[in-house]
């Protein structure tokens, strides 16, 4: 095809539809809106298009509501597919950010048009010089670039504009095309192709003028006269002029047979006689400016492989690298170049830039500098920046040297610098990513992995030491967050200081407060290289810059930040990804940002010197009220008909969702950040009113809670917050943290502590007259005291919780009572009252459209009907709720129904049945950390495999459960017990003779 090079890599087509190829293989690029936006990006030719731009150019006055949005799942869309390869957490290299835009960086080969337009050029200039075939060819080979309309398929009033305009380009192209045919005197062979022109193009005054002139010199002076005639008459019908002065001037020549009109004759192209010939260029010195090589230069192996074959490819390699300060940017690029030493036998060129200091480096300056190494005596050096770097281009063109641009400050200062010829190549460090600068290829440096951070502490501070104390090494090291610089200061002092010991320095480093301290020996010094970055901010930047160093997360979402921002989300967007390209804050996934550890304690430091402490508070309470109303959305949606997000204290607003899974994964993928933000309110808190929004993010994350995933950290934040609410004397939040500690320790299995938390978080409910959770604590100490086989106690409980429901108009929880007190009355012998309680339990749930209700309530009549014998039944019901639970990821009750299946499929001595959901309930209990889950798993789990006859593991099973029953003071022990003395002695030495592998998805059948 026209639009696709021969040569691998990608190619792209705007000369016909937008198309692309990679490797020789046509690329999916997706719907016309899609298409549309790449045609964009292609066009403007590696220039920043901002949002705004882009849809007004695809959607128009038309544009949905939604458009920003959309926009970006296309880019996001076409990333994936330009790129497939991408890791996840990597940075785009084609289609990237810059600022708030977005740019698609490709070499100069890649574009039809591209190609297209230096075919033209090429043509102009062997025109120019007399080369007339060479010009027709090049002009040729132009157009058969074209493969019909130009951005086919493309939609928006940008496409139509610059359709318009590349046919306009075309036929203007053509028109010249047909010049040079008549300069050489192809007037017979192009007769036919003007024919065909000029009636697609009626009205092209050139065009007509040209099909004169080949009729004129092929001798046919009527036809020629007859083309005016019809022109005429077309131009004064259709706009009412007459021809214009140069084709009425060759009408006139025509008529009068101007000998002028006829071919003239090409010149020979002429030798220089020998006399003629110029003086031997003056050979030019061989610069070599590279600073020394770094003699313990350690690690970077695959980047450093990566760089070489960048900078070995065709036409004029650039390649930027950009990272935080100090993480080698310079070592690399420097050790790099020297091991193209060869590659580029005309030498290296070497520039300081000095572009984040007070006094960078002018352009021009450096140019000079260049100049004279190249050998150009200072007194013919011009002065202009244009007159210098066209020099400086001038003599590199023919050579091979490779140019190192250091310490960059943005694309404006190094383009003047950078060679255009092929054969030569330019390498440019920067903190931000010089995403504007075309044809470059970025490369995002990243700290250095743990045993390259450890290979470089041991060449500075000396193998034999480091080996002796190896895990105090590696703890050193990940105190320097392995920034290289961090790393190879303490290793200096360490090498500095013959009588330290490796562990000397891990205490230094541990206290967050001291450690920028440590990282600093002779001029170097860890907390002045970023104060360089820091220093180029703008004070929009700068202040997000130290409030997002303020939580305690390990990174945190865009929505989020615009809370502790106070920014919209489209302001906070902008001034995060700034902050990204200015290599202050990382990007590891789509919407999320993160600090390096050393960059987040200097942001503290920094904060701390500037903002007031007032700043600082309320930028913390507005990212807990965004977690907050964030997180009661979610639980509206998780647990329709809750009591519990109409009672809860919200001050702000947050992210909103559209269904129940959507909502449980956002709890999923902010729990480190939700519990960190608790953690930290709980530690800062002095009043009522800093302590309950944290309290309340405990009750509201209740489905991350069942998940099984948070079960440590539930306890330390429910702790935590416990803590400090009775320290202030804060009843609402110690009601609120204890309910939820009581729902933490009976998962556990320690039911005396649930039940005291319970019982006191529903007594303060009581004397305060808080209704957030007074039915949950009723319902949760029926359960815990169930639990206990305390059933008649139980039921009482219950019987309390239903009248509170009843009277608060709340029949979800109604339905929750009636389904959980099921298992109390068969505990108590009656079977038929537990059916009619789970039965009416689900109805309610399914009136209420409850799905996680509805989940919990068929897996309490499963139980129900699989002890009265009502095997298919049961196992219908748990079957549905299996998929529910593990649909939403509810792993705690997924867990909980493969038992309850196990004992089913036990009851039917379908006992293979049985082990497959006994292994899979094993898994699950074991990967959330859920020891009762594991002990009743192992349980039902010993049962099915002695139906299967294999005593052996059966009695390891059985064994391991009671282990742990007994540990956790279960009641359970003691059935296990019977059961265990009940095991004839026999069955001990029995060998498995069937060996069953565990699955992970076991098939329920019905």
């Amino acid at each position: 095809m026209a639009g696709q090079s021969g040569e691998g890599g990608l190619k792209f087509a705007v000369l016909g539809p937008v198309r692309a190829w990679r490797d020789g293989r046509e690329l999916d690029l997706g719907t016309p809106l899609q298409r549309s936006i790449l045609g964009m990006l292609l066009l403007r030719q590696g220039h920043a298009v901002t949002p705004n731009e882009m849809i007004d150019a695809v959607w128009g006055e038309e544009a949905p509501p939604r458009a920003l949005g959309a926009l970006r799942t296309y880019v996001s869309r076409l990333r994936t597919v330009l790129e497939p390869d991408r890791p996840a957490r990597s940075r785009p290299e084609l289609l990237t950010s810059i600022g708030r835009g977005y740019a698609l960086r490709l070499p100069d080969d890649a574009l039809d048009l591209t190609r297209f337009e230096h075919s033209v050029a090429e043509a102009e200039s062997a025109r120019k010089s007399g080369r007339l075939g060479e010009a027709a060819r090049c002009l040729r080979a132009a157009l058969a670039l074209f493969e019909g309309e130009p951005l086919a398929g493309a939609v928006g009033p940008y496409a139509e504009h610059q359709r318009d305009r590349l046919v306009e380009r075309r036929i203007s192209v053509i028109e010249t095309l047909m010049d040079v045919d008549l300069e050489l005197g192809n007037h017979a062979k192009v007769v036919s192709e003007l024919i065909a022109l000029t009636a697609d193009h009626p009205l092209r005054e050139r065009l007509r003028a040209q099909l004169m002139l080949a009729y004129y010199r092929c001798g046919r002076q009527g036809d020629a006269l007859n083309v005016f005639t019809e022109t005429r008459e077309a131009l004064i019908e259709e706009l009412g002029i007459e021809p214009g002065p140069e084709l009425s001037a060759l009408h006139q020549r025509i008529l009068t047979a101007d000998p002028t009109l006829a071919v003239a004759e090409q010149p020979a192209e002429q030798a220089l006689d020998e006399e003629e010939q110029p003086p031997p260029a003056r050979e030019l010195p061989r610069p070599a400016q590279l600073p020394a090589a770094v003699s313990d230069f350690t690690g970077r192996k695959e980047v450093a492989v990566r760089l070489r074959t960048l900078l070995s490819g065709e036409g004029v390699p650039l390649v930027a690298i950009s990272g935080i300060g100090g993480v080698g940017k310079t070592a690399l690029a420097v050790h790099v170049a020297h091991l193209l030493d060869e590659a580029f036998p005309d030498g290296q060129l070497y520039a300081d830039l000095r572009g984040y200091s007070d006094e960078a480096t002018a352009p021009e300056s450096a140019l000079g500098g260049f100049l004279r190494a190249l050998g150009i005596p200072p007194d013919v050096i011009p002065e202009g920046l244009a007159e210098r770097s066209a020099l400086y281009r001038s003599i590199l063109a023919d050579r091979r040297i490779l140019v190192l641009l250091d310490n960059a400050h943005d694309a404006e200062q190094v383009s003047p610098l950078l060679p255009g010829s092929a054969g030569c190549a330019a390498v440019v460090t920067s903190r931000v990513k010089l995403a504007d600068l075309p044809s470059a290829r970025l490369v995002d440096l990243d700290v250095m992995e743990p045993d390259e951070a450890l290979s470089l502490f041991a060449a500075v501070a000396g193998a034999e030491r480091v080996s002796a104390e190896h895990g105090a090494a590696m703890d050193v090291v990940a105190a320097c967050g392995f920034l290289p610089l961090a790393v190879r200061i303490v290793a200096a002092r360490l090498a500095a200081r013959p009588s330290w010991t490796v562990a000397s320095l891990v205490p230094r480093l541990a206290d967050e407060q001291r450690r920028l301290d440590e990282l600093k020996v002779g001029t170097m010094a860890v907390e002045a290289t970023f104060a360089l970055g820091y220093g180029q901010l703008d004070p929009a930047q700068a202040r997000a810059f130290r409030l997002l160093s303020l939580p305690n997360g390990p990174d945190i979402s865009a929505g989020a930040a615009a809370a502790v921002l106070s920014l919209s989300a489209f302001e906070a967007e902008e001034v995060l990804e700034s902050l990204v390209d200015a290599s202050l804050l990382e990007a590891p996934g789509p919407g999320r940002y993160r600090f390096h550890d050393l960059l987040k304690l200097f942001a503290r430091r920094v904060l701390d010197r500037t903002e007031r402490p007032q700043a600082k508070t309320m930028a913390l309470r507005r990212l807990l009220g965004f977690y907050l109303a964030s997180a009661q959305s979610a639980h509206r949606l998780a647990y329709e008909g809750s009591m519990i997000p109409g009672n809860l204290v919200v001050v702000g607003s947050g992210r909103a969702f559209d269904t129940a899974d959507e909502a449980v994964a956002w709890l999923l993928a902010e729990g480190d950040s939700l519990f960190a933000a608790i953690n930290q309110a709980a530690a800062a808190a002095r009043a009522a009113e800093q302590l309950l929004p944290a309290a309340d993010l405990l009750l509201a994350m209740e489905p991350l809670l069942e998940s099984g995933t948070h079960t440590r950290e539930f306890d330390q934040g429910t702790r935590a917050v416990l803590a400090a609410a009775r320290r202030i004397g804060d009843q609402a939040a110690e009601l609120r943290a204890g309910y939820v500690l009581g729902r933490v320790l009976f998962a556990g299995n320690r039911l005396k502590e649930a039940e005291e938390h319970f019982r006191t978080a529903y007594e303060l409910s009581l004397a305060r007259g808080e209704k957030i959770v007074t039915g949950e604590a009723l319902n949760a100490l029926a359960v815990v005291v169930g639990r206990q086989r305390r059933h008649t106690e139980a039921l009482a409980l219950f019987d309390a919780a239903m009248g509170y429901y009843r009277d608060n108009h709340v029949p979800a929880g109604e339905a929750l009572v009636l389904s959980y007190s099921a298992r109390e009355h068969l505990g108590l012998g009656r079977p038929e009252d537990a059916i009619a309680a789970a039965e009416k339990g689900l109805a309610v749930f399914t009136e209420i459209g409850s799905g996680a209700g509805t989940a919990r309530a068929r897996y309490h009549l499963g139980i129900v009907l699989s002890r009265v014998g009502r095997l298919t039944e049961a196992v219908h019901h748990h079957a549905e709720c299996l998929a529910f639970f593990r649909a939403s990821k509810q792993r705690v009750w997924e867990q909980r129904v493969c038992s309850r299946l196990a004992e089913t499929f036990i009851a039917a001595e379908r006992y293979p049945d049985a082990v497959r959901h006994a292994e899979q309930a094993l898994v699950v209990s074991r990967e959330i950390g859920h020891p009762y889950g594991e002990a009743l798993s192992l349980t039902v789990l010993g049962k099915a495999l002695r139906g299967l006859g294999s005593g052996t593991r059966s009695l390891d099973c059985l064994r391991q459960a009671f282990e742990i029953f007994s540990r956790l003071g279960a009641p359970e022990a003691g059935d296990l017990k019977v059961l265990l003395d009940g095991i004839a002695t026999a069955d001990d030495t029995i060998s498995d003779s069937t060996v069953v592998e565990p699955v992970v998805e076991p098939v329920v059948e019905a």
